[in-house]
């Protein structure tokens, strides 16, 4: 019954973080594929860029809220004891279920986005506090730098720095899990980097208003 759960659990996950909201809102209300536009990103960012606040913000929340759904799925499902070390492997589990959906969704083609939003949802599951004092990080970067993808490195890389030297967790699979972020987040940022260090990247700005 619990593998069962678990099975279940960990396709809903992936089905979940698959939703293309970028892709379908870009589609739907705009009539255009983000991915052929801007960075190329099918996320919140370069939806924000591209087509404005009011279809960025939505895409935004509803990728944050399809890494927090899947990361919560193993407490629904009940599927191990709630605080256990089987829980929060579940739970991670799912969340990089959700994670592998979102940059390669089945519902578009598997390709997605870099995952920033989806991951951040994922962890705001699994350690809200510590996830909402990397977003402040990530905030007071961006309004320094303007660079969303420097933020987006920062407040990655700070998260294993900090659940390890402020908010000690007993779980060693967790630390691992935020160093493993951390590192996919250089790898996915990579051209990001080149261009920073070429004075080459865009900076949030000069956004529009639709």
């Amino acid at each position: 019954m619990v593998i069962s759960l678990t099975v279940i659990a960990l396709i809903l996950s992936y089905l979940a973080g698959s939703i293309p909201s970028a892709v379908w809102a870009g589609k739907l209300f705009h009539g255009i594929d983000i991915r052929e536009h801007g960075s190329g990103n099918a996320g919140a960012t370069n939806t924000i860029r591209i087509l404005g606040w009011k279809t960025g913000i939505p895409v935004l929340i509803f990728d944050l809220a399809k890494g927090w759904l899947a990361t919560s799925l193993p407490l629904f499902f009940k599927a191990a004891p709630e605080g256990s070390s089987q829980m929060m492997t579940l739970q991670i589990a799912c969340g990089i279920a959700a994670i592998t959906g979102h940059v390669f969704p089945v519902f578009a083609g598997f390709r997605g986005g870099k995952g920033v939003a989806t991951t951040s949802g994922v962890l705001l599951s699994l350690h809200p506090f510590l996830t909402l004092t990397c977003a402040g990080i990530f905030l007071v970067v961006l309004l320094i730098s303007r660079y969303v993808s420097l933020s987006s490195i920062i407040a990655g890389i700070m998260f294993p720095v900090l659940l390890m030297t402020v908010f000690h967790t007993p779980s060693l699979l967790f630390r691992i899990f935020s160093i493993v972020i951390a590192l996919a987040l250089l790898v996915t940022h990579r051209k990001n980097i080149g261009r920073l260090f070429r004075g080459e990247e865009k900076k949030f700005i000069k956004l529009k208003k639709s």
